[in-house]
């Protein structure tokens, strides 16, 4: 009886090998050589090591304590396992340099604020310059595409000093505004909306007698759904990691991110020699990546969905 059941589940592992060979794209279809695609998957398995070497570090030096950190192999775990020593001083007050939970709560104000509010106005806005024809509806479009050029380390210092005339400086409010304005999200809302709604989609609306508004978020937003996850991904990622703008705009240190806060922990411990808070910076790093790590592993179906689709429309 096991032998037969082995002997079935073989042969259905291997029908569906063959089914998922006859519905594959074959390779000569693609005007692409085996050879280069062993040079793509070469070039593609370097660039994964090379993006996941350094949180196998840091997950494993987390669980070292300071003189560990500094001897042992960065690669392989020693004793004593002070992990959880680590993560329960991560949230304590630290020579009252800040708390880390504050920080983190802080972080994550800023990009839940940050990144819906882009990502409504993303999509509000592609969908705008998607559907309707407007004056210099163009011109405005090509200006948005040209600040994609434009690093936001650039406008940092200028941003810093109309702040400081119109009282933002140290308020959460100078970081959440600069976060509502992605030009990469309107952009991809605007790509996204011209290949997902269909123009006769909303024109038969019109003729039902549905209202602009109506016709926006009970025909468009849904099919939109992917591409507002893409956008609402970058945006939060983008707030998540900015490091140059609470930098400047921020002096407090309870206003600070996570960015900020652990560089103001290195910066301490570099200056004072004190490397006892070497191991709290690890898990603090740890910590700081793993929601977005979950971010990404909820929302990467409709992630995906919503680049491919928008890849296709010239």
């Amino acid at each position: 009886m096991a032998v037969t059941r082995r002997k079935s589940a073989h042969t259905q592992r291997k029908r569906q090998r063959e089914l998922a060979y006859q519905g594959a794209v074959q390779l000569r279809l693609y005007g692409l050589r085996r050879g280069t695609v062993t040079v793509l998957t070469v070039l593609c398995g370097l660039f994964a090591l090379f993006t996941l070497v350094p949180i196998l570090w840091i997950a494993i030096n987390s669980t070292k304590n300071e003189p560990n950190l500094l001897d042992s192999f960065g690669f392989w775990f020693a004793r004593p396992f002070s992990f959880l020593h680590n993560f329960r001083l991560l949230f304590q007050n630290v020579d009252g340099t800040g708390e880390y939970f504050q920080w983190f709560l802080n972080t994550v104000i800023y990009a839940l604020i940050g990144g819906v509010g882009a990502t409504a106005l993303s999509t509000l806005g592609g969908y705008g310059f998607a559907r309707y024809r407007f004056r210099s509806s163009k011109a405005m479009f090509a200006t948005v595409v040209a600040a994609l050029l434009v690093p936001l380390t650039a406008i940092t210092y200028p941003l810093f000093l109309v702040y400081s005339k119109v009282g933002l400086i140290d308020s959460i409010w100078g970081m959440i505004f600069p976060s509502l304005v992605t030009p990469i999200g309107v952009y991809l809302m605007r790509t996204f909306a011209q290949a997902a709604v269909p123009r006769e989609l909303v024109d038969a609306a019109r003729v039902d007698g549905a209202g602009e508004l109506k016709i926006f978020f009970t025909v468009a937003l849904p099919l939109m759904v992917p591409g507002v996850m893409t956008v609402l991904l970058i945006s939060i990622v983008g707030v998540w990691n900015n490091y140059f703008l609470p930098f400047i705009i921020f002096s407090r240190n309870n206003l600070f991110p996570l960015t900020v806060g652990l560089g103001v922990w290195a910066t301490r411990s570099t200056n004072s020699g004190d490397l006892t808070m070497l191991p709290l910076i690890v898990m603090g790093g740890l910590v700081t990546i793993i929601p977005l790590v979950l971010l990404f592993l909820v929302i990467q179906r409709r992630w995906r969905g919503g680049l491919l689709v928008g890849s296709i429309v010239n």
